[in-house]
């Protein structure tokens, strides 16, 4: 009983749901609906088709539990709804995908249940959001670059560190097409520049130019900054790479070589962006020492 079809079998036996969150059992919001209603019956039905049976688990405990039970009270099933878009239940081998989660969230919604569908289009939004994000990053990326997108993007996808083989080849490739030390690390500012901004939960691929420019001679820095084409793309790259943790090997050092007109340049920038965390991080890397 593993089919796409098996649960639709079992819900034409139903006579009642309860629903109820996965993590609040009993908790206020739980609600039982009748399906000797043939039009709700078919809503339902509708509702938690099954498309296919990948062969994946989610791994978290999922969001809405559905308790199916035939007219003399026996419970026939227990589903779990995952992210507005799978379910699980144990006649399954793995979790099927819903042939139309949208419509599922729809049902819930209809039934006082809004959650399911409001964290369903925040997570699309945000999905979204980090397209369009990884797109001007890659954008932004030098074009010396150029063919090893999906390679520089791999941290993202792994969860691992770029490896050395890579930051040598793209160092190399810089070197190449980028021979003036200024023009490359002002590439490198602004490529930095154009990720999220983030300290903490940035894309991990976001860390490549970072690394780069912790190879980068702080005297070239210093001059890239103070080029006359250094704008604000390259200061926001200049303070996350400088008051970042650990992101040269003598940190502390190169900035006490950071002019005092370049420090104040620098952390006005970051006092007009919305990130507490950067604006912190800055003003204890960059703020002029105490006399």
């Amino acid at each position: 009983m593993n089919g796409t079809t098996a649960l639709d079998q079992v819900l034409q036996r139903a006579d009642l749901v309860r629903v109820g969150s996965v993590h609040e059992a009993g908790a206020d919001g739980e609600f039982r609906v009748n399906l000797c209603d043939p039009a709700e019956s078919d809503q339902l039905r509708a509702a938690m088709a099954v498309e296919s049976l990948p062969g994946t688990h989610c791994m978290c405990l999922g969001d809405v539990r559905f308790e199916l039970f035939d007219r003399d009270g026996e419970r026939l099933a227990v589903v779990v709804l995952h992210h507005g878009a799978a379910l699980r239940w144990e006649a399954w081998e793995s979790d099927a995908i819903l042939a139309d989660g949208h419509l599922f969230l729809a049902w819930l919604a209809g039934h006082g249940v809004p959650g399911p569908m409001r964290q369903f289009e925040a997570d699309r939004q945000r999905a979204e959001q980090e397209a369009q994000d990884e797109r001007d990053w890659l954008a932004a990326m030098p074009a010396a670059l150029e063919g090893l997108a999906e390679r520089i993007l791999s941290p993202s996808r792994t969860g691992r560190r770029p490896s050395p083989e890579l930051l040598s080849e793209l160092t190399h490739r810089l070197r190449l097409t980028l021979p003036d030390p200024v023009e490359r690390t002002l590439a490198l500012l602004h490529w930095y520049g154009s990720g999220s901004g983030r300290h903490f939960g940035h894309p991990l691929h976001e860390d490549v130019p970072g690394q780069l420019l912790g190879a980068v001679p702080i005297a070239d820095l210093l001059a890239a900054l103070t080029d006359p084409r250094a704008g604000d793309r390259h200061d926001a790259g200049a303070v996350r790479h400088l008051a970042g943790g650990k992101t040269r090997p003598d940190q502390k050092r190169d900035i006490a070589r950071v002019p005092e007109p370049l420090r104040a340049r620098l952390l006005a920038r970051t006092r007009r962006c919305a990130d507490p965390d950067e604006q912190r991080r800055a003003e204890r890397w960059l703020a002029p020492p105490q006399t």
